[in-house]
């Protein structure tokens, strides 16, 4: 199982309407393969631009690809000031 991070920023003007979109897609990944995102942002902006992240844990095979159609077919990159980076992190095996 891996973890997503993926971060972007956001102009302030477009945030109110890009929330409800991420809320509804989060909803339907969730529905649709058990992974409940979680969506967070800096608590500063800088130079009009605020950083979000989206959270996806314990994604298994395959979910990659199914957020990155939801992406699309929520519309989130008209609202979006540049690239989504996406950061993939791993559990570490227990000690012995």
């Amino acid at each position: 199982m891996r973890d997503l991070y993926i971060y972007y920023q956001v102009r302030e003007a477009d945030a109110p309407a890009l929330l409800p979109r991420v809320s509804a897609m989060q909803a339907a990944l969730a529905r649709e393969h058990g992974v409940a995102g979680q969506i967070k942002r800096r608590p500063e902006a800088a130079q009009g631009l605020q950083t979000w992240m989206e959270v996806y844990p314990a994604t298994g095979e395959g979910f990659g690809a199914a957020l990155a159609a939801a992406v699309e077919q929520a519309a989130l990159p008209a609202l979006i000031a540049g690239a989504r980076h996406v950061e993939v992190f791993m559990d570490m095996p227990p000690c012995a």
